[in-house]
């Protein structure tokens, strides 16, 4: 029998479906390999591995009742930005240590009501700030195809527990890349919801108008399998909208015969590492061998998608994160009267990225520069969103790398907070209109680093993303390649 580690989740649900393992046993393989691998991978903030085993236990004893529910017994891993009840969540930040909360993360509750077993939290950026998860307050996580590089951020440790296979399946945040962008540099298979597709109750926010929370897994099956259970309206999330979730599984096999996929030229530009263009540009040849009508387009306001989102995204930083003082949760440092608890609490439990985007978001919604800034940054985010409305006229979806490198050694540009910044140069458009985006595996570099390829989709079109990225991975087995662990 296959490793119960390598299984996707289709698999392992065929195999506890036909009683030839179980739950627990899938489990306990997963909990082994953690135990193995992860001082050297370090993906998991937190081992939850009594819960892990009781959860499987029951859905062992569901299934025994006829219950099939659509991730009974699967293994799975959370970013530590949702909130889970009882159990530490920190967002990777020191200030948050010892704060456990006293609700669940609406998607995570659905991945509980579908049978999922929870294998612990994963590492992360602090408060999602980061490319690397350098930024972690705790540790950094390291890549498991070459550990000296890092994994990407800031869903570092998600894309590195799929990739080392300690978990079928993870969960991540994207706002500006950190989904799309550590997948593409782990190899592994991730999708970027669009805004408002699911739940961001229980999500601790960086920034309100660009967060979503999305999966990891190592198949585009296994992704529709799981973003079919977190996705949809809630009632305790004003910004969840009331589209009806599609059946994603049943889109999968559709033939991409016709299909109108779109090359913005400045996804292709200068400064693009020459293997991720080769690549990127070897899967799209792929799909038009399988008969997708390929056309070349220009993003017109591309140019200002980075200024627009940092300052967005910094002042939405610096609104989300007065609330950590020291007060109401997590950790506090005593002073000489509440103003001097407030700079203590927050000058300790705070990294310096942390502080540096505080300062900046603090400085663009300051009186005098609101104007200038913010309220510029808002209206060009309204240009780039009709740019996305004009091109999903022309074309089904677009397709660009994720970045424009594979990934880069440990502290090779922690000095240069402009270069990290650049590591999302083209995955933060999606997040400023709130369209959504799929990345794949679609080669490697010359050393032996993933690539991967962003295929990008109009508002609530996940189902069209995942249909071409299954008929791609028909196609290919770059997703079938995992790295060499020992």
């Amino acid at each position: 029998m296959t490793e119960l580690t390598s299984l996707t989740i289709a698999g392992a649900l065929s195999l506890m479906r036909a009683r030839e393992i179980s739950a627990l046993e899938l489990t306990e393989a997963h909990l082994a390999r953690i135990e193995r691998l992860d001082p050297e991978i370090r993906a998991f903030l937190t081992v939850t591995a009594d819960f892990a085993r009781e959860q499987a236990k029951a859905a062992d004893e569901a299934r025994a009742a006829g219950d099939e529910r659509p991730l009974l017994g699967i293994p799975i891993a959370l970013k530590d930005v949702l909130s889970t009840m009882g159990i530490e969540t920190t967002c990777g930040s020191k200030i948050l240590k010892g704060y456990h909360p006293v609700f669940d993360a609406t998607a995570v509750a659905r991945l509980y009501d579908a049978g999922a077993v929870m294998l612990g939290k994963l590492n992360m950026d602090e408060f999602a700030m980061g490319s690397s998860t350098e930024n972690s307050g705790f540790f950094h996580s390291a890549n498991p195809w070459n550990r000296a590089h890092v994994p990407g951020g800031s869903s570092g440790g998600s894309a590195a527990a799929v990739a080392a296979n300690m978990a079928l399946a993870a969960l991540g945040t994207d706002t500006g890349g950190s989904i799309r962008q550590p997948a593409s540099f782990c190899g592994v298979s991730a999708i970027k919801p669009s805004y408002g597709r699911v739940s961001r109750y229980g999500l601790i926010a960086y920034g309100s108008s660009f967060d979503q929370a999305g999966p990891f897994a190592r198949t585009v099956e296994d992704l529709a399998r799981v973003l079919g259970v977190i996705a949809g309206q809630d009632p305790l999330d004003s910004t969840s909208m009331p589209n009806a979730v599609p059946d994603y599984l049943a889109a999968l096999d559709g033939d991409i015969r016709g299909l109108k996929i779109g090359l913005p030229a400045e996804y292709f530009a200068e400064g693009l590492q020459p293997d991720v263009e080769s690549a990127v540009r070897g899967a799209v040849k792929q799909l038009a061998d399988m008969g997708a009508d390929v056309r070349e387009l220009s993003f017109q306001h591309a140019e200002y998608c980075l200024p627009a989102y940092y300052i967005i995204a910094m002042a939405e930083a610096s609104a989300n994160l007065a609330r950590f003082d020291g007060l109401r949760f997590g950790a506090r440092v005593d002073g000489a009267d509440l103003i001097d608890s407030y700079k203590k609490t927050r000058g300790a439990g705070f990294g310096e990225e942390v502080k540096r985007r505080i300062m900046l978001g603090t400085y663009t919604l300051s009186a005098g520069y609101y104007d200038a800034y913010y309220g510029k940054a808002q209206a060009v985010r309204t240009l780039i969103r009709a740019d996305f409305d004009d091109l999903f006229d022309q074309v089904d979806v677009l397709i660009a790398p994720v970045a424009p490198t594979t990934a880069f050694k440990f502290g090779e540009v922690t000095d240069d907070p402009l270069r990290m910044i650049l590591a999302d140069v083209l995955t933060i458009s999606a997040n400023l209109a709130g369209v959504c985006g799929l990345s794949v595996p679609c080669g490697f570099d010359g050393s032996g680093l993933p690539i991967g390829m962003q295929i990008l989709g109009a508002p609530f079109t996940e189902e069209r993303l995942l249909q071409v990225g299954a008929a791609y991975q028909r196609a290919t087995d770059w997703h079938a390649r995992s790295p060499e662990m020992g």
